[in-house]
């Protein structure tokens, strides 16, 4: 039988606006035929179903499977029945292909809706599977979307063409306002294909987004001229960004902050005026510490005798607010970025004994 070029034509039409390729849409036609034709036949096991591209002319064949003593209403047969359709050669339990000569007109109404539902269904996985795919092999990167719903917790992203992903509560900054139509960068951080489709899942507070930023606005960075040794963030309030040059003539300090500070500012507007401080990588654990308390300058810098990863940082009675930060944050982010316990504490105490903090 055949469906007709117009058949072709309007499946390549469909391929193109679904953006699937023909193989899913022509498999998909298939099935749904083969369905259709089972709830014709009852009783018929799976049928094959083969549609030429070229002219539209579509085969389908009833599967049977020769038995001693078929069961009535199924699709099993005898081996002399199977003889008489050209098998000659058959044992019980082989398979036959037998041509079925019957229009889709004549499958009514009700295998009509069936073959309808498999072809929904089976376009539907389809664009599933196509987005799931599409987002998979970019968890990691930015990713720009739209604000399409903002309620409560439930805070709806559009990205891509057809795609829409969640921000959940905990991976909001804190105090952003997401309203709807507002355009945004975003960091993908996951992909997870459920029963209603690909789960999409974005972050704004992530450590990677800002790093993923900086290679979008530092071309040294994004060349590898000034290398990220290491983020942290307590997103929108501030982060800390550990850089180091592979060029000696490069000042890593310099290229992130720009020109009058336009690029750290550039980044910073993004995150909703998060605080960036850029400080030097050092091999050395405590050059690295005193680095990451910028923007307070510590006077001296000792190991705390049988402590792990621990030193005492002593610094000017006027900069002890300063090293310490509004609620603790900067010791606390500085701590974070080196993987070392620090004790801020006052250049007047350095002649007298203290107890270690963290």
């Amino acid at each position: 039988m055949e469906l007709g070029l117009d058949c072709i034509r309007a499946l390549k039409s469909l391929a193109e606006e679904s953006n699937l390729s023909e193989d899913v849409i022509v498999a998909s036609l298939e099935a749904a035929l083969g369905a259709a034709y089972r709830k014709y036949r009852e009783g018929t096991t799976e049928p094959e179903v083969h549609l030429n591209r070229e002219t539209g002319e579509v085969e389908i064949y009833d599967v049977r499977r020769t038995t001693e003593n078929p069961v009535a209403g199924t699709s099993e047969i005898t081996q002399a029945e199977a003889a008489q359709m050209g098998y000659s050669d058959v044992q019980p339990g082989d398979l036959v292909r037998v041509p079925v000569y019957v229009h889709p007109e004549k499958f009514g109404r009700i295998a009509a809706q069936t073959a309808r539902q498999v072809i929904i269904q089976r376009l539907k996985d389809a664009e599933r599977e196509v987005v799931f795919n599409e987002f998979s092999e970019k968890i990691g990167d930015l990713v720009l979307g739209e604000v399409i719903r903002s309620e409560n917790d439930q805070v709806l992203i559009h990205i891509g063409e057809r795609s829409e992903a969640l921000l959940q509560r905990e991976e909001r900054i804190p105090n952003e306002k997401y309203d709807i139509g507002m355009r945004l960068r975003f960091f993908l951080l996951d992909v997870r294909q459920t029963t209603r489709g690909p789960r999409i899942v974005l972050s704004r507070t992530h450590p990677g987004l800002l790093r993923r930023l900086m290679e979008l606005e530092i071309p040294e960075i994004a060349d590898g001229t000034v290398e990220i040794k290491g983020i942290v963030r307590e997103a929108g309030a501030r982060a800390k960004v550990a850089v180091a040059t592979t060029d000696p003539s490069v000042d890593p300090l310099g290229a992130c902050v720009g020109a009058s500070g336009a690029r750290i500012r550039s980044i910073s507007s993004e995150l909703c005026e998060e605080k960036i401080d850029i400080v030097l990588w050092d091999e050395d654990p405590l050059t690295y510490v005193k680095n990451s308390l910028s923007p307070a300058t510590p006077v001296k810098i000792e190991l705390v005798p049988d402590a792990e990863r621990s030193v005492r940082v002593f610094v000017k009675p006027d900069q002890l607010s300063l090293a310490i930060g509004k609620t603790g944050q900067n010791v606390r982010l500085a701590a974070r970025l080196t993987g070392w316990k620090l004790d801020i504490q006052s250049s007047e105490k350095l002649d007298e004994p203290a107890g270690q903090t963290r």
